[in-house]
């Protein structure tokens, strides 16, 4: 047998070469943390997500503690997800001046540098755990859009860098985007949730914010998990509409919709390792079916699939990593 002069092996002969040669890379820069804050939580009081193996709800002063270690290893962004003292049929405590969510951007910008980004949906605030107004058991869609427009504003009153709609109401972004101009926060970025799918990979943030739906389900406003061309028309007109940045939701399961996306618009894309995919991996780890190894692997491939930023729950694993 004749050798091609090209021999691959050459590329991969020692860990210097290799290391040399790695075509991507994971840096701290890339990821963003999810952290979930209760009101009702004082300080010093921790509630530990038994569906999420490490992950945990904090009260106010105590995630702004955890913020600022993980900023010492070399954390760079964060993402809030509220847990209110308070529900009713509107969301109302989810545009609160004083509300957790307000509270902890505050407190954060004050005290740390990171780039502070928000949820915002409506499905932890209201009584019925959907991400819009209800009326006779149907998810309103133009009558959310004002209610969503405020507690984008009320985020960005309190300093938030980035304000992230969830809730995938057609037309969010633009009322959101008409808000935040009027107001004179034409400087705050919008990370849509673009392409957000009705995915089973949930079930554990449900329990994790306590936002599961009374009746139903989602499907008639995320996506369907089959529909491939329909994320480019949401990218697209989320775009349009004044979107900043892109993003795919969950990751692991829709990494094609990912690569699609970032090498159709070309525009900063995000993706979202999402609970499901978290707690899989980390069953698969304390089972013995799987190795540590396996995280940094999967969170790999969401990069090399063209994601920019990965909002991970395993973002302050991977900075022990590289510790």
């Amino acid at each position: 047998m004749e050798f091609p002069i090209t021999r691959m092996r050459r590329l991969r002969k020692n860990s210097q070469i290799r290391d040399i040669l790695q075509e991507t890379r994971l840096v701290p820069e890339n990821f963003i943390y999810p952290v979930f804050v209760k009101e009702e939580l004082k300080k010093g009081q921790v509630e530990l997500i038994d569906t999420m193996p490490g992950q945990k709800r904090y009260a106010l002063e105590d995630m702004v503690d955890e913020a600022k270690i993980l900023e010492e290893k070399g954390l760079k962004s964060i993402i809030l997800f509220g847990l209110p003292a308070t529900k009713d049929d509107f969301g109302s405590s989810a545009h609160d001046p004083q509300g957790i969510v307000q509270k902890s951007i505050k407190l954060l910008k004050e005290e740390t540098d990171l780039v502070v980004m928000t949820d915002v949906c409506l499905c932890q605030y209201t009584t019925q755990g959907h991400c819009g107004i209800v009326e006779d058991g149907k998810i309103l869609n133009d009558e959310t859009l004002e209610h969503l427009a405020q507690i984008a504003l009320s985020h960005a009153e309190a300093g938030a860098d980035v304000v992230a709609p969830s809730d995938m109401m057609d037309g969010r972004v633009d009322a959101i985007r008409e808000m935040l101009d009027l107001n004179g926060f034409e400087d705050t970025l919008i990370m849509s949730y673009a392409a957000k799918y009705a995915s089973a990979f949930y079930a554990p943030f449900r329990d994790a914010v306590c936002s599961g739906p009374c009746f139903g389900d989602r499907k008639t406003y995320q996506m369907n998990p089959s529909n491939t061309l329909e994320a480019l028309r949401e990218a697209e007109l989320d775009l349009m509409e004044g979107a900043d940045i892109l993003m795919i939701k969950p990751a692991l399961a829709y990494l094609d919709i990912i690569k699609m996306i970032k090498d159709e618009f070309k525009v900063p894309t995000a993706a979202y390792n999402v609970s499901g995919e978290y707690s899989m991996l980390k069953a698969g780890i304390e089972a013995g079916y799987l190795t540590e190894e396996s995280i940094y692997e999967a969170l790999l491939s969401i990069k090399r699939a063209g994601a920019d930023l990965i909002i991970s729950h395993f973002a302050p694993e991977f900075l022990e990593i590289l510790e």
